[in-house]
């Protein structure tokens, strides 16, 4: 059969919530261009509907996912990375048309992304040692402190790094075993859903990470009022709406990171993580030893 007689097969896309792939509740889609103007796919365009379902399956997920071993996250992220690279044709060709790049410029980033999951994936079993430890104080107790995740996290992703600021921003959320809810870039949602895909075959428990695609000033203002969310990364957000968002995330004290002018493919450091981390600190007698009454 010759190429001229066969239908176009045009990829469905869709929401990632809590491990599954639905569409919108609403059943509303619009249409997603690349650089240059042309139809790529329609995407779901979420509700509200859309995002608490994403913030139950979040909260759902989180008791398991804080609660795994630091070195098990890090497997897991690791993982992450590993069917990114399978896939990597994929995003190149999804980057290239979402960002207006060269193929050869596209693969550079996709690149970058897949290292930035690794380089968290490293760090999830040593974050710890850079923020927690022991404090001197004046008596005979240990004293410690160690870091423990806020909880459940919306993302409003970035705007105009489809791939690499997507990744820049999702993956230290969960590093530290908190659970996120992520709106995708507006204007270049795909590579976003194509990462829900990734992730769904990736050992990440369904729900540590949902995916919403559509409009941040639509849902946002209802994640950061929503009462079950504990913090938020504005990232992706322009100036009024990052304003309302922080006003509507003081009703129960979310913690928020303000939007700042970042180059994704500079080293990211540690802020990112230590921006979604409670720190507990536990008091203990070192109790004595033996009738002299030494301590230790």
């Amino acid at each position: 059969m010759s190429d001229q007689t066969r239908l176009s097969v045009f990829k469905t896309y869709k929401l990632y919530v809590g491990g599954k792939f639905p569409r919108s509740e609403s059943g509303r889609v619009y249409e997603v261009s690349d650089a240059k103007g042309k139809w790529l796919a329609n995407a779901p365009l979420s509700s509200r509907k859309d995002a608490r379902d994403a913030v139950v399956a979040a909260r759902k997920a989180f008791g398991g996912w804080a609660g795994a071993t630091a070195y098990n996250r890090g497997q897991i992220l690791y993982r992450v990375a590993e069917m990114l690279e399978g896939r990597k044709g994929q995003f190149v060709h999804e980057v290239a048309d979402a960002e207006g790049l060269s193929k050869s410029k596209a693969a550079v980033i996709v690149e970058a992304a897949i290292d930035r999951w690794v380089w968290y994936a490293g760090w999830t079993d040593k974050i710890a040692q850079v923020v927690g430890g022991a404090n001197p104080v004046a008596g005979p107790y240990f004293n410690l402190s160690t870091p423990e995740p806020t909880g459940v996290v919306t993302v409003v992703a970035p705007q105009d790094s489809s791939f690499l600021g997507l990744v820049s921003v999702i993956a230290p959320v969960i590093a530290t075993g908190n659970t996120a809810v992520v709106i995708a870039s507006e204007k270049a949602p795909l590579p976003a859903l194509s990462l829900g895909e990734v992730l769904a075959t990736s050992d990440l428990p369904g729900g540590v990470v949902n995916i919403l695609s559509g409009k941040a000033s639509e849902m946002g203002p209802h994640l950061a009022a929503h009462q079950d969310v504990n913090a938020i990364d504005l990232t992706g957000a322009d100036t009024d709406l990052a304003r309302d968002l922080e006003i509507a995330a003081a009703d129960n004290l979310k913690r928020v990171l303000r939007p700042r002018t970042e180059d994704f493919a500079e080293s990211p450091g540690t802020d990112r993580m230590t921006a979604f981390l409670e720190t507990k600190t536990v008091w203990h007698p070192t109790g004595s030893l033996g009738a002299s009454g030494s301590s230790y």
